[in-house]
């Protein structure tokens, strides 16, 4: 058992600062096993937002040391203790109290996204009858499986720095509803088109790769390789090609 100080950010959004706590740590532990530990021996006021403590629910992200994680998934063995431990609210969101943010501007975004628009099953007749089955390739099925590993946790939203440093909310809708996007787009049986809204309102453009999001993802998606990359190649073909533009000219398309 080892005694380590921990550097936890309290306060509102209007004020607040570090505060210093120590609190054993055993083998085993958690960040957010820390933090509950704290809770109850030094700050039983202290603000965090937590579920299931399996990295499953998303709630408990924060930064660590800096860096966007689970405080469930972070554990203390990899951590350097010969100096504090540093917990801190994400700094993309508002701060509501403590570790606590305001994350509701991803649940406004993603009702901006069109939903699945499916196609009718390949064995539909007009009777209504048939399975009501589509038949679609396997890799197209297994393409868009990997996005639906996100348990939105949001880390991805808050390492992005056109959302973290640039505060571009207005214009970028950041990595997490790009995978969204890319898994409907990429969806066998979609009919609707989003490109046009990716290019405008979506702010895919402003995406530089940089791949910070991909690094923090506790599910380990792709982001950057297999969902923005490619959204990008069909935004810029459909509106950037000049052949292609020079073609839907004379063809009136």
């Amino acid at each position: 058992m080892a005694s380590v100080t921990f550097k936890v950010w309290r306060g509102t959004r209007d004020q607040g600062d570090f505060v210093e706590y120590k609190t054993d740590i055993t083998e085993g532990m958690v960040v957010l096993d820390a933090v509950h530990q704290i809770q109850a021996e030094s700050a039983g006021d202290l603000a965090a937002r937590w579920n299931c403590k399996a990295g499953k629910c998303g709630s408990c992200s924060a930064e660590v040391n800096g860096m966007p994680k689970l405080m469930c998934m972070t554990r203390m063995s990899d951590l350097p203790t010969d100096r504090p431990v540093t917990i801190e609210p994400m700094r993309t969101f508002p701060l509501i109290k403590d570790l606590v943010t305001d994350v509701s501007w991803n649940y406004r975004v993603k009702q901006e996204i069109a939903r699945l628009k499916p196609r009718p099953a390949d064995d539909a007749s007009p009777s209504g009858s048939g399975s009501g089955a589509w038949r679609m390739d396997q890799g197209d099925v297994e393409r868009v499986q990997e996005f639906r590993k996100c348990i939105e946790c949001f880390l991805c939203q808050d390492v992005c720095h056109v959302l973290r440093d640039h505060h571009m909310h207005g214009e970028f809708i950041g990595p997490r509803f790009l995978t969204y996007a890319a898994a409907l787009e990429m969806q066998p049986i979609d009919t609707d088109d989003r490109l046009a809204y990716l290019k405008d309102k979506g702010g895919i453009g402003l995406c530089n790769i940089t791949k910070c999001c991909t690094k923090v993802c506790p599910e380990e998606i792709h982001i950057t390789d297999n969902a923005i990359i490619p959204l990008k190649e069909r935004v810029v073909d459909r509106f950037y090609d000049p052949v292609k533009k020079l073609f839907r000219v004379f063809s009136g398309g």
